[in-house]
């Protein structure tokens, strides 16, 4: 088995399963000094255990791959990832319109992201990064978006699309943290609320429907900011009316979240119920900080396919050209 191949398929399986974004990180680093390595370099053991970037982890997985057969390491990932069930609605999944990069709280560059998408089958991705007030997520300004849209710009190609776009903070009135200006330039905006989650409910209802008929948002990302497992504990989620607000994301043409992370399950099954029977537009999205973590829509579409939602009202079913007209209104 190619080593470098073996490396990054660990990372991606490490990166699904959530594990700690360091360890994944450490494999594809090591993958990356392997490639900067000529050939020979690569199958003299002398010369990759002493490489940077390489450790012992990584240097045994490389070992036993160039000795022909599948590394233990990524033979018992492969193992827990394999039961797994698969959905007919993922199979007709054409995007992804919620994914993060290093620029705001991601792990890997763009060009990572998009290389795992492409290799999914994607024909397109959102990039969007976090907006200003979420520092904690390195959240981009006004002037490093900007610089980003100028890097986004050269990932288009005849059969994949990289889509502008930012998740933009709800701030507490339900006006968006960026300048609207900017927002009218970007493919995408996903809209979601990270801060003060326990407002009282009248109030997160205001809020919620100010965004959601704010004519900028495509996408009301994890609706209830809920967490219902994982490393950063449990959560419960917002109070508020949701039949308002998804009758507000009808009226707008604004896209429920789907939301594929298994710590959120978000929307809940009653509230998902909820928007369908109100008529709403879906987007089953990873929410992904990492290659591996783009895979995550299997999840999604398969509580979308449980719940009854039909295929055509899920946008990240649509193809590009349906999929831009929709998100500029057209």
């Amino acid at each position: 088995m190619d080593p470098i191949e073996a490396l990054n398929e660990i990372a991606f399986l490490l990166e699904r399963e959530r594990a700690s974004k360091f360890k994944a990180k450490a494999f594809r680093t090591a993958a990356a000094s392997l490639a900067a390595l000529d050939e020979d370099a690569r199958r003299d053991p002398e010369q990759v255990r002493r490489t940077k970037g390489i450790g012992d982890s990584s240097f045994a997985v490389i070992a036993e791959a160039l000795a022909g057969g599948v590394p233990r390491y990524l033979h018992d990932l492969r193992e827990r990832m394999g039961g797994i069930r698969g959905s007919e609605l993922r199979t007709l999944l054409r995007g992804d319109l919620h994914s993060h990069s290093e620029w705001s709280d991601g792990t890997t560059p763009i060009d990572a992201m998009v290389a795992a998408a492409r290799g999914m089958g994607h024909e397109y991705l959102a990039l969007t990064d976090h907006s200003p007030r979420l520092k904690v997520a390195r959240g981009l300004s006004p002037e490093r978006l900007r610089d980003q849209l100028e890097v986004v710009a050269g990932f288009q190609s005849e059969d994949f699309t990289l889509l502008s776009g930012i998740e933009v903070d709800i701030l507490s009135d339900g006006s968006l943290d960026q300048e609207p200006e900017l927002l009218d330039e970007l493919d995408i905006v996903v809209a979601s609320a990270h801060s003060e989650l326990r407002m009282e409910a009248g109030a997160m209802t205001r809020r919620l429907v100010a965004a959601v008929s704010n004519p900028r948002v495509t996408v009301l990302g994890h609706v209830t900011g809920r967490l219902v497992s994982g490393s950063r504990g449990t959560r419960p989620p917002s109070s508020f009316d949701a039949r308002a607000v998804f009758e507000a994301c009808a009226e707008h043409s604004v896209a429920v979240e789907i939301n594929s992370r298994p710590e959120r399950e978000d929307p809940p099954d009653d509230l998902l119920a909820l928007a369908l029977e109100i008529g709403c537009l879906f987007s089953i999205d990873s929410d992904a900080h990492a290659p591996g973590q783009l895979s995550l829509l299997d999840h999604g579409a398969e509580r979308a396919e449980r719940a009854g939602v039909p295929p055509e009202r899920i946008v990240t079913t649509w193809p590009l050209g349906r999929l831009r007209a929709w998100a500029w209104g057209a």
